[in-house]
């Protein structure tokens, strides 16, 4: 039997009752204007309270007008539509499926609403025991009513709302990273919890430490809002853009010009505020570390850590690391949140890590090309081909990027 019944067509969305057991069946509705997105703002703030996870740091609806506001397009340009699925029932709204859909050549892309800023992408929905046949019309109706060649969500947890989903419906598994957090609520205090670290390693930061307040006064600012947190959030991309060049690493969304405007707004926001600080590490009035974070139910992600290359012997950036942690035990947070790719300064902090998965499905024959000679063999090829460049060609090529977004 169908999942799905009574179809409805209206001139920006479309509305379907899924089959349930239930005393009312969900109304699902696929939201593809920006007034119909903001009109949600009161309802969607409603389901995160109660149904919302500490992991859905970035389904948050302040969190994506934000990025609305920088990456939906303006009038006459191309880009980015929404495709936004929710279902209602019993008088409320009860899942929000964000995604946006895009056309790339002669493909239809669907991929999650927050790209490239969001790190974690997923459902929100109340706990239902008809929450399998939810998602799967929803997912249905999405890919019908967008006509979707290709359905690209990266950057999914293993413990995620909609893993279930993609696993039963066969979707590939085209990229898989860890993403390390510490685990704040196993100890009652900083003091208690920095004991699981070695003294050698404990030593060797006050060490540091001391030889940083050489250089002058040192300060930990914390900023919410208002200009000064602007000004600090620009600070930290100037700095990672330069640390990247040094590296010879490229970043896509780090050389976006948006990426930076958006962080800049929503860390500065008081009217939406998304959850977002800007700490820094300030040696004689200077900033030599600064980072950018997301708060929301008790765990706190670090989105973007920068530090200045000239005082990368003194482990500013570990330093900062140190202040932040405790920062947030102090706060009575339950998890830091290091974020994906695992990397290995990363799991010497960190107690675990989860797993996070890119998945495509691909409804189309031009979509599963895509799936089989991109996604899985030409991008991995293409990436693993500019890691083994020298550092001096890699460098080049970041700078060659850089300007081409610039321009």
């Amino acid at each position: 039997m169908s999942l799905l019944a009574s179809v409805v067509e209206r001139p920006s969305d479309v509305v379907q009752r899924v089959t349930s057991a239930s005393a009312e069946r969900p109304l699902l509705r696929v939201v593809t204007t920006r007034a119909e997105f903001d009109a949600l703002e009161p309802a969607w703030n409603a389901l995160f309270a109660r149904a919302g996870r500490n992991t859905h740091l970035f389904q948050t609806f302040n969190w994506l007008w934000h990025w609305a506001n920088h990456f939906l397009p303006k009038a006459g340009e191309r880009g980015p539509g929404l495709a936004v699925v929710t279902a209602h029932a019993e008088g409320r709204l009860i899942m929000v499926w964000p995604l946006v859909v895009e056309r790339v050549g002669p493909l239809t892309v669907l991929e999650w609403m927050g790209e490239p800023v969001s790190q974690y992408g997923d459902v929100l929905m109340e706990a239902r025991p008809d929450a399998e046949a939810l998602l799967r019309a929803a997912f249905d109706l999405v890919t019908q009513r967008t006509g979707a060649s290709v359905v690209n969500l990266r950057r999914v947890r293993g413990d995620s709302v909609v893993a279930p989903l993609l696993e039963s419906i066969g979707a590939s598994v085209t990229a898989e990273l860890k993403a390390p957090f510490l685990d704040l609520a196993s100890a009652p205090s900083f003091a208690v919890y920095e004991t699981r670290y070695s003294s050698n390693a404990r030593r060797n930061r006050k060490r540091q430490r001391r030889r940083l307040a050489e250089r002058g006064a040192l300060e930990l600012v914390w900023h919410t809002e208002g200009a000064k947190a602007a000004a600090l959030t620009s600070e930290a991309f100037q700095l990672k853009r330069q640390w990247m060049q040094h590296r010879g690493l490229v970043s896509p969304a780090l050389s976006d010009p948006r990426t930076e405007r958006f962080f800049t707004d929503a860390v500065r926001s008081v009217s939406h505020p998304a959850g977002c600080h800007v700490i820094g590490l300030i040696c004689a009035g200077r900033p030599v570390a600064l980072e950018i974070g997301v708060r929301a139910k008790g765990r706190t992600a670090i989105h973007i850590i920068a530090y200045d290359l000239e005082f990368e012997k003194m482990a500013a950036g570990a330093l900062l690391m140190e202040d932040s942690i405790r920062r947030a035990s102090d706060d009575g947070l339950a998890v830091f949140d290091l974020l994906a790719p695992g990397d290995g300064y990363k799991l010497d902090w960190a107690d675990d890590a989860v797993v996070v998965r890119d998945w495509a499905v691909a409804p189309t024959l031009s979509g599963r090309l895509y799936l089989h000679l991109y996604l899985n063999g030409a991008r991995p090829t293409l990436k693993r081909g500019v890691e083994a460049l020298p550092i001096g060609a890699r460098r080049k090529l970041a700078q060659l990027l850089t300007r081409g977004r610039e321009a």
